[in-house]
């Protein structure tokens, strides 16, 4: 090996490391977040089927099946036993 890629790999590392230290305090707050804007998404899209009127729900009718795998996730991190849903039963 070349000092030059020495040095470039080097350098490589030390960047990686240093975006590790900055980035590491910040993660578990972004993905709470990010948990928290999904499981919304997840109440305005299955609004309809949980018995609240949806202006928007011929537009969400088609993000239904998306949200089909993430029913049982949703519905244990909200607290509920079983499914809210009368048609589904992941419990």
């Amino acid at each position: 090996m070349t000092r030059r890629t020495t040095v470039t790999r080097g350098l490589r590392s030390l960047s990686a490391g240093l975006r590790e230290f900055y980035e590491a305090p910040y993660r578990r707050t972004l993905s709470r977040a990010r948990r928290d804007e999904d499981d919304l998404f997840t109440v305005v899209v299955l609004a309809e089927a949980l018995g609240v009127p949806n202006p928007a729900s011929y537009y969400t009718v088609e993000l239904l099946p998306l949200l089909a795998d993430r029913v049982h996730e949703w519905h244990t991190r909200m607290g509920m036993e079983r499914s809210p849903l009368d048609g589904v039963s992941c419990c």
